[in-house]
């Protein structure tokens, strides 16, 4: 049983009988001497979809559910629900549009390594892989002779997510994200 510092963003974790997915984690340090460090930890119950929101001590103990993860790759869009299919079993995985809305950024159709991380087989959600490859559509004219270091301009990419490049990228290249800090890393 890890601690509650130890729990991680998309752990799936069991308290009072239910399982939890872990969403996103607020680290909140009081400003007394004695305080220790709270961890508020945004998650939905799997079972019902609805948001709960939970704080814990930094040492206390936290039990986690089974989470199996499985690769899969994005198959078409249903009105508002996106279908992902596994790898190896073609099992089709539905999530509605808004319970994915900030990973949509970063997935079209050649997106590899996407993840659906299930709990008791049922989809909660999507891990994307560390990087992916995007394609710029928008973006102010490359300017001759900006260096590669410095100055960055926006530039908005296929699947409409902002990013800031370097002056010198051009629209239609295709460049490298990073998927946790949404930052440009280079030219793919």
């Amino acid at each position: 049983m890890p601690k509650a510092s130890e729990i991680k963003k998309n752990a799936a974790i069991e308290l009072n009988g239910k399982v939890l997915f872990v969403k996103d984690i607020n680290k909140l340090t009081p400003s007394g001497r004695a305080g220790a460090s709270l961890y508020r930890m945004r998650c939905y119950d799997v079972a019902t979809g609805l948001k709960v929101d939970e704080s814990f001590k930094a040492d206390e103990m936290i039990n986690l559910a089974d989470v199996r993860r499985a690769d899969v790759m994005f198959s078409y869009v249903d009105g508002n629900e996106y279908v992902f299919m596994n790898n190896e079993d073609y099992t089709p995985y539905s999530f509605n549009k808004e319970a994915i809305e900030e990973e949509l950024l970063y997935i079209n159709e050649s997106t590899q390594g996407i993840k659906v991380i299930t709990v008791n087989d049922a989809p909660v959600a999507i891990e994307l892989p560390t990087t992916v490859e995007l394609e710029i559509v928008e973006t102010d004219p490359s300017i001759k002779g900006a260096s590669a270091t410095s100055r960055t301009k926006p530039a908005k990419l296929t699947t409409g997510l902002v990013v800031q490049v370097p002056e010198y990228m051009a629209t239609g290249e295709v460049i490298r994200i990073n998927t946790e800090e949404g930052k440009f890393q280079g030219r793919a």
